[in-house]
Parts: C-alpha cells; structure tokens; sequence
C-alpha cells in the first residue's frame, strides 16, 4: 500500500535489497518497491531483513518504522543525522533549562485550543451538551496556566484537558466506541485501539519530520527528556492529535467505515484493528496529514505534514533568536 512517499507492509515477510529496489517477499510472491519514490517505510507485521538492506535504506534517506505482530510500536530507523548541529543543540539545552516551563506551558495551551476547535464543530451541529465541556477549555486552561507551575503543575492541567475531552465523547459518538477511561498499553477496547494507533503514526511522522530539521530528538519540554525515545516528537506531536488523530477517528466512526464486528480483532477482545481496520485508518490518516489549506502568513497553501516540520522551524527560531513559540493552532488555519 503507497500513499505519496509513504509505503506500507501488512503482511509477514522478507525485505531486502534486488537491484536499485526494495523487494518484499512472503509466500504470495515478491513486491518491488522503487527506491527513488520512497521515502518512510512502515512495517506493521513481523518482517525480518539484514544490515545490507538497512544500509541501502539509509543512503537513499529512507526512514523505518517497525511494528510488532500485535501492532505496537517497536521503534525507527533513520539514516545518520545529516542536519545535526552541535551549536543548536548547545542552545536548545539552555532553553531547556531557563525556558523549559514556558514551552511546555504553550503546548498544552495549543492542545486546549485545538480540543475546543474540534469540539466545537459539533456544538454549531447541535450537540448543546458540549457547551460545558468548551466553556471550561476557553477560559480554565489559561488561568491555570498564567500561575507560578512545576512541570508536573501543568502536566496535571494536560490531563485534565484530556479527561474533559475523553468525557465529551459520549454526546456524539456510538456507545461501541465510548471509553471509560484512557489506556494505553494494551489498549483495551476499540476507542482506545484507535487512540493509540493514531497517536503512534502521528508520533512517527513528527520524528520523520524533525529528522529533516537540526533539532535534537533527544530534548524535550513537556515531556522529560529520557534515554531510549524521541521525546521531542512527543512534545510536537501534541498539538496535532485533536486535528489529526481524533478527526481522523471521529470522521470513520461517524460514518460508519469503521465497525467493532468487522475491523476488530475479536479474538483479542476487540482491542485492536485488524489488518482490514489499519487499511481504513492509514488511508483516512494519510488524506487528513496531506490535506493542504493556505497558510495565513507563508500566503501559499501547506499540507498537515508540512506544518509538523513548520512547528519545528518555529521552535528553531524561538531557540536562537528568541522568537515567539506558539505551536500549530486549527483556528488560525482554518
């Protein structure tokens, strides 16, 4: 499955290199890939492979992301850092330690801004019930967040924004994808299936995207900086979820292209997407990341994907030259 640069492996296999293409075999047959028109690979079933396919990979930029057989996130490859900037890197540490709380703080103000956007539209289509719900993200977020905070202060203000959106849910969705409560590992029903599969492949585009800028992955603000992930893609991903992911969700819900009986494992409780299901998904997730609108300063028209690397610029230029940092905000492009 291709979508733009983006290709998709759902079936367990073989990948390795024939020529000057990527060839996928399994007992079907062989798939080839041209390696000119890719550019992220997604490999979300067991697929073995050696370093020599790794390294053709890496010298034609192509970035991996690897799932395991039930479809959790295992982690990526990515070329050597070709962007890497030890003086960026040095600056974006000091404003970790002096300006951490503000960053932090303004994401979780983008995410309350971007939730009542998306809530929003249901309200004007006559789910009054909402009216609490968007009241309190008008105005409780920011007072909360105009105080004195810990990060743990306003990680807490995140959770609570999450908790009233996750509330909100019951005003316009089917009783078969409400959730009593968020989990994410495992999942465990359909909502919470969807949840964590969209956060993920957001999550993989923000660090394919940060890739292709000098920042550094490994610095983070809302989230803590730790060994072993991305975390600054987590902290960039935020504020795209309510636009991306939940639309995503709420779209294919709503129109009944994605049902509990038929795209779920049954099996596994109905807590996640079979292979039919994830087709859905990705193909509504890729349409919603390519979906262009004209952006109101750059004055020329920009996808979703374009402005997660655009959020990354803009927080290259509040680290080095003190900039304004305001994460992607849906009202504003609308």
């Amino acid at each position: 499955m291709a979508k733009n640069h983006t290709r998709y492996i759902f079936s367990m296999g073989e990948l390795h290199r024939k020529d000057n293409s990527i060839a996928f075999r399994n007992e079907k047959g062989s798939l080839y890939i041209p390696i000119e028109d890719t550019r992220e690979l997604y490999c979300l079933a067991e697929v073995s492979m050696n370093t020599k396919f790794l390294d053709f990979i890496a010298k034609a930029g192509i970035t991996l992301h690897l799932f395991n057989y039930y479809g959790n996130y295992s982690g990526t490859f990515y070329p050597k850092e070709q962007l890497i900037s030890g003086d960026l890197t040095i600056k974006q540490s000091i404003v970790f330690i002096e300006k951490r709380l503000l960053i932090a703080k303004q994401i979780v103000l983008a995410i309350g801004a971007n939730i009542h956007e998306v809530l929003y539209h249901y309200y004007r289509h006559g789910k009054k019930e909402l009216k609490p719900t968007l009241d309190w993200l008008k105005s409780e977020p920011k007072k909360f967040l105009d105080n004195e905070l810990t990060i743990e202060q306003i990680l807490f203000i995140e959770g609570q924004i999450w908790h009233r959106f996750y509330s909100s849910f019951e005003h316009f969705l089917p009783e078969d994808f409400l959730m009593n409560k968020r989990v994410k590992r495992p999942p465990d029903n359909p909502m919470n299936a969807l949840v964590s599969f969209g956060n993920t492949m957001l999550y993989t585009k923000t660090i394919s995207a940060i890739y292709h800028t000098h920042l550094n992955q490994s610095i983070s603000f809302l989230h803590s900086p730790q060994e072993g992930r991305f975390s600054l893609s987590l902290d960039l991903s935020e504020a795209f979820k309510p636009v991306i992911v939940f639309r995503t969700i709420f779209d294919l819900v709503g129109r009944k292209q994605l049902q509990v009986a038929k795209h779920f494992d049954k099996n596994l409780n109905y807590a996640l997407l079979n292979e039919e299901g994830k087709k859905i998904f990705i193909n509504a997730f890729e349409e919603r990341m390519n979906e262009s609108f004209m952006h109101p300063k750059l004055k020329r028209k920009v996808s979703y994907k374009q402005c997660l690397k655009l959020d990354g610029y803009k927080l290259i230029k509040y680290i080095v030259e003190g900039r304004e940092f305001t994460p992607f905000l849906l009202k504003e492009n609308q």
